[in-house]
């Protein structure tokens, strides 16, 4: 099945979330304990509207 040029792109944003994920999990070292609990925090709010946009991209138009 081909792919529409708007559809690879947003695979791509995928793909940069992925990567930017890779990143945080890998200097988290660097971090103290109430940086990393912050940041945690702060990345949970991300995930309850990335939860989102997915129940709305598997919705039919």
């Amino acid at each position: 099945m081909p792919a529409s040029g708007e559809l690879i792109r947003m695979m791509n944003y995928v793909d940069d979330i992925t990567t930017t994920l890779r990143r945080i999990s890998g200097t988290t070292a660097l971090l103290t304990d109430d940086e990393r609990k912050r940041l945690a925090d702060y990345m949970r709010q991300s995930v309850s509207r990335y939860q989102e946009i997915i129940q709305k991209v598997e919705q039919p138009k």
